[in-house]
């Protein structure tokens, strides 16, 4: 094994932490490095796209998972793969793609592996019709403080507190996905404009179910009557005779291609996300959308990961990085949703990146994030003056509504408002009592949250 001592941040490159890092690359390296950890403990790593401290562990060691990245298994018949949890939704389209098979649950990156998608039980544009990743998870195999490996099978109190749990029952080492059948790899997708909040979710509320995915858009800038204006996005996977005939596309039904642009540079200037850049982009981005476009085919890259075809797009917020602030609250609850959004918009924050969608059934993770009802998630820079009580403010709003704020994302939500978020948040620490007493699994968002 490879350890060398290295600065560690999220996604949002704010607040980065001094640790160990160790890459294993056999499950007996693995082991080894969970028993060789010190007193202040080690958490696993996939490919850093928390957006917060996760998976970072200050003064400790961080394990490296993305070496142990072998697809073991795939019955093609029945749409079932084995595999590491350091391979990336990446490499399983790569493999799965051209015999049929799509990964059930996606977030707005692929460049996760399958062990972060467990440990934060991601979520996608489908939620409301096929919950989260943990849903798909028919078992998986867990390295434990004790340096044990247990094969846990889904409906068991270990697999509910590992499916979100951040990484803090263990290592998670393999995973056994059932996954979605799909004929091409395109999509056929609806756009239309909404021209405010109130317009949007009337929309989503009507016609949401009709499609497997949904998500909107949304113009945190704007303000008076266009408050929460958006553009909203849904869609399916393109069966073959949508494809036009004689065409590349027709011909090759199945085939992956990426597309991918130059990376962002180390350094840019600062402030080049500011009220006004980004009004103007999201003036733009509403206007150039269509009133209402049905049946647009996309490839898979551009509707589900455009971002990822910018490498280290992350930077464009410049050194001081950026927050993103995700929540969640029911159904009854959009007064709320209303409240936080104008509050948003009168703030000025300079946010290009919102995103609104429909949550279905939660599943059974003790710290799984959705539950039925809205989800937004935004970017903000972190060096947004007065941004630190802004988002304490929207804590309480999501806290009195019965809502959380995801913990995937998360980097400054304080203590005292966690158990009102995530009401099996006692039983998750007893468990994590009993199985790791010596609090071997820890990083920086535990200790913060005190998990």
């Amino acid at each position: 094994m490879s350890a060398e001592t290295v600065s560690v941040t999220g996604w949002g490159r704010t607040a980065p932490t001094t640790s160990v890092l160790i890459r294993p690359r056999t499950y007996e390296e693995a082991v080894a490095a969970v028993r060789g950890c010190g007193a202040r403990g080690g958490i696993a790593r996939g490919l850093g796209r928390a957006y917060g401290d996760a998976a970072q562990n200050a003064g400790g060691t961080v394990l490296d998972m993305t070496g142990l990245d072998r697809v073991h298994a795939v019955d093609a018949a029945g749409g079932v793969v084995s595999c590491d949890a350091g391979v990336s939704l990446h490499r399983l389209m790569e493999v799965l793609l051209p015999l049929g098979w799509f990964v059930p649950v996606t977030p707005g990156t692929r460049y996760v592996t399958v062990g972060g998608a467990i440990g934060a039980d991601i979520h996608g544009k489908n939620h409301h019709v096929s919950g989260s990743f943990s849903r798909h998870v028919l078992s998986l195999e867990l390295l434990t403080a004790d340096g044990e490996i247990h094969t846990v099978p889904r409906g068991t109190p270990l697999f509910d507190a590992t499916t979100g749990g951040m990484g803090l029952t263990g290592v998670i080492l393999t995973a056994t996905l059932q996954l979605q059948s799909v004929q091409t790899s395109l999509m056929t997708v609806d756009t239309e404009r909404a021209r405010d909040l109130d317009d949007l979710m009337a929309r989503m509320t009507a016609t949401d179910d009709l499609y497997r995915y949904s998500v909107a858009w949304i113009d945190l800038l704007a303000r008076g009557t266009s408050t929460g204006r958006a553009v909203l996005t849904r869609g399916d996977h393109a069966p073959l005779e949508a494809l036009p005939k004689g065409t590349r596309a027709r011909r090759q039904p199945l085939a992956f291609r990426p597309a991918r642009l130059p990376a962002v540079p180390a350094v840019l200037p600062e402030g080049l996300l500011s009220r006004r850049t980004v009004g103007w982009f999201n003036e733009f981005w509403y206007r150039r959308a269509p009133r209402a476009r049905t049946g647009e085919l996309q490839t898979l890259s551009a509707f589900f990961h455009p971002l990822d075809g910018v490498p280290h797009w992350n930077r464009i917020y410049g050194r001081g990085g950026f927050v993103q602030y995700q929540f969640t609250v029911g159904h009854g609850r959009e007064d709320t949703l209303r409240t936080i959004v104008r509050r948003l918009s009168e703030h000025r924050c300079p946010s290009f990146l919102a995103v609104l969608k429909r949550f279905g059934d939660g599943d059974p993770g003790w710290l799984s994030f959705p539950q039925p009802g809205w989800t937004l998630a935004l970017d903000i820079p972190a060096s947004l003056p007065g941004l630190g009580a802004l988002l304490d403010t929207l804590d309480e709003d999501v806290a009195a509504a019965g809502g959380r704020v995801y913990l995937a994302k998360d980097s400054r939500l304080r203590p005292e408002l966690l158990a009102a978020m995530y009401p099996r948040l006692d039983d998750f620490r007893a468990l994590r009592a009993r199985l790791d007493p010596r609090g071997l699994f820890v990083s920086d968002l535990a200790r913060r949250l005190d998990l």
